[in-house]
């Protein structure tokens, strides 16, 4: 199966808060708020919601194909890309700006503050999708994720005019998009995930009901947090699965990438939205486990033990001939 990822491509700088914003913030006076948080720890890692997706793809045995503008300082992080088995010969190389920055802090709840710098990922809007499918002879699928809006919704108008199945996953983009942009991007998609707040807020801006976006989307993934994942479509009854068993939780950049690598992979194998989903939130659970989105290794025995852990032998037998 030829997969695009599209999305942002980005340096992360993490940083941890040994507190709870929620104690730092009056509710009377939230519009002066002027913080500083005094953090103990900075790392630096390899980021982006498509880079961190098409990484976990890759983990998995995919060999998926990298869509976004970085800038001419993303030389180590390609390399490192291309020894993990991403494609990203179709990856846009900025003249004038720098590959765009995640500044994150992260409390002992979980919770986060964070700012994104676009820099190069402005120039995504540029990215054409049908010469990517010539290179690879067709896509079966283009995943549509966080980046600049513009280049969102040219890549479902491309797939919708050219006819590639796709995912509309507007994420933390929903902020910047109005009703008809939303409705611009997500019309037509196989699949269109969010988190439980984003459908609400997507829902809100675009006046659709739960029925209504149905009509629109073929299926609808809305992750829920430490309640799992929900799954409904047209032709399909409503599913619902749990989280899996963590280990310690870490730190929560990139989990959401880490659902959507896994579960599009397995997918790709041809197992049911259940198990995907049962994929999607352990791999996303290994990233939790770790500082970063692609910090992670999945390796076979103890990736199909875990499943067994958190959903029984039967799920852990039916994944384990598609690992590598």
């Amino acid at each position: 199966m030829k997969i695009a990822v599209t999305g942002s491509i980005a340096t992360d700088h993490l940083m941890s808060f040994p507190g709870r914003f929620a104690d730092q913030l009056l509710a009377d006076q939230l519009d002066k708020v002027s913080l500083s948080f005094l953090v103990d720890e900075l790392v630096l890692r390899r980021g982006g919601t498509a880079a961190n997706i098409a990484f976990g793809m890759a983990q998995l045995g995919l060999r998926p194909v990298l869509l976004g503008a970085v800038g001419a300082d993303f030389a180590d992080y390609r390399s490192w890309l291309e020894r993990h088995g991403v494609d990203c010969d179709s990856v846009h190389v900025s003249e004038i700006a720098h590959t765009a920055r995640f500044v994150c802090t992260t409390d002992t709840d979980m919770c986060q503050i964070a700012s994104f710098y676009a820099g190069a990922m402005s120039e995504a809007r540029n990215i054409e999708l049908a010469p990517v499918a010539q290179r690879l002879g067709g896509l079966d699928l283009v995943l549509v994720s966080a980046n600049d809006p513009a280049a969102m919704i040219r890549h479902s108008e491309e797939c919708r005019e050219r006819g590639y199945a796709f995912v509309a996953d507007p994420s933390q983009q929903l902020a910047r998009m109005d009703g008809a942009d939303v409705l611009g991007l997500v019309d037509g998609a196989d699949y269109l995930m969010t988190n439980e707040y984003e459908k609400s807020l997507l829902q809100s801006k675009a006046g659709l009901t739960d029925a209504q976006l149905l009509d629109r989307v073929k299926v609808r993934v809305t992750t829920l947090g430490k309640q799992g994942v929900e799954i409904a479509g047209r032709d399909v009854g409503t599913i619902h699965v749990p989280i899996a068993r963590e280990i310690q939780a870490v730190d929560p950049t990139g989990v959401g990438d880490g659902f959507r690598a896994g579960f599009f992979a397995a997918l790709n194998w041809g197992v049911s939205l259940e198990r995907a989903a049962q994929v999607g939130c352990l791999l996303a659970t290994l990233v939790l486990e770790n500082f970063g989105g692609q910090e992670y290794e999945v390796r076979r025995d103890l990736f199909v033990k875990r499943l067994a852990e958190s959903y029984g032998d039967v799920a852990a037998e039916d994944i384990r001939p598609h690992l590598q």
